[in-house]
């Protein structure tokens, strides 16, 4: 209900400027100890965990994925693993936009906070974090155009 309460506070043209996808498309573990946790979730539930070329961040397999990595079965996503610090405090899932930028927009608008600056991932996307109404970190993605 409150989604719908914000959503009838914008006018429609900047409803319609805001074009996003909204599928929730990764997760991300924090860890004071990443070792530890790769071995826990690995041990845990068969994920295979591997590090992200030139990163100190991890990628998670949960389920079977394509050759880009995405996931094959409907429904199912991926995530990663990552030292916790900045605004990887708790878990945070992360949501699919067309354009970061605007978004973020909207966010402060309804009430939200950008947590940091939006980020590339070369070859691949951006990414943002920002804070909800209620204070809760969620992430964002923009893929790449190609």
């Amino acid at each position: 209900m409150l989604y719908f309460r914000s959503l009838l506070a914008l006018n429609m043209d900047e409803l319609e400027s805001v074009p996003m996808s909204g599928s929730v498309v990764h997760f991300e573990i924090p860890a004071d100890n990443v070792k530890r946790a790769q071995e826990f979730y690995n041990k845990a539930f068969g994920w295979q965990i591997n590090q992200y070329p030139g990163m100190e961040y991890y990628m998670v397999g949960t389920t079977p994925s394509d050759q880009e990595g995405r996931p094959t079965s409907p429904g199912a996503i991926n995530g990663g693993l990552g030292k916790r610090e900045g605004p990887l405090r708790a878990p945070v899932f992360t949501i699919r936009v067309d354009n970061i930028d605007k978004t973020l927009e909207t966010v402060k608008r309804l009430g939200g906070k950008a947590e940091g600056k939006k980020s590339e991932i070369p070859n691949m996307g951006w990414t943002a974090y920002f804070k909800d109404s209620e204070g809760n970190v969620v992430g964002l993605w923009q893929d790449s155009q190609k």
